[in-house]
């Protein structure tokens, strides 16, 4: 049985191009901070995943079920509503955190914000690492 080819790959398209076409100004100016702290905490230049997720450094991932691929260990993506945050769900005090965080949603794996400035950048900077450290333990 062949199995599904992921969508969500690595590209060679540019970040900063990508971030520049963001045509709200603050979601633009926080897109670009995000890259630049998510750059500093993962140790990894951002690369685009896909044609809307800036993703920084990458694993490799086998499921049971044979499904494979390889994924960013940390990413963001400016969506219509909100940017979406891509940290894993199993780093060291992440609901303690999240309640630390501020004005937020969440979900399994992504964490939803309106504007950078509704949340804590320092614990933000800390669930990074965090984040980074956990999947960087799961896949060697």
């Amino acid at each position: 049985m062949a199995t599904a080819k992921n969508k969500t790959t690595e590209t060679e398209q540019s970040v900063e191009q990508f971030l520049q076409t963001i045509t709200d100004e603050v979601k633009r100016k926080d897109c670009f901070a995000i890259a630049e702290l998510m750059k500093k905490q993962s140790g990894f230049e951002p690369k685009m995943w896909g044609a809307a997720i800036v993703g920084f450094g990458s694993y490799h991932y086998k499921y049971e079920s044979g499904r494979e691929g390889d994924a960013p260990l940390v990413a963001f993506s400016p969506r219509k509503a909100e940017i979406s945050l891509y940290l894993s769900s199993g780093f060291e005090n992440r609901e303690a955190l999240l309640k630390k965080f501020g004005k937020h949603k969440s979900a399994k794996a992504c964490i939803y914000i309106k504007k950078l400035e509704d949340v804590d950048s320092e614990v933000l900077k800390k669930m990074v690492s965090l984040s980074v450290k956990h999947v960087k333990s799961l896949y060697k």
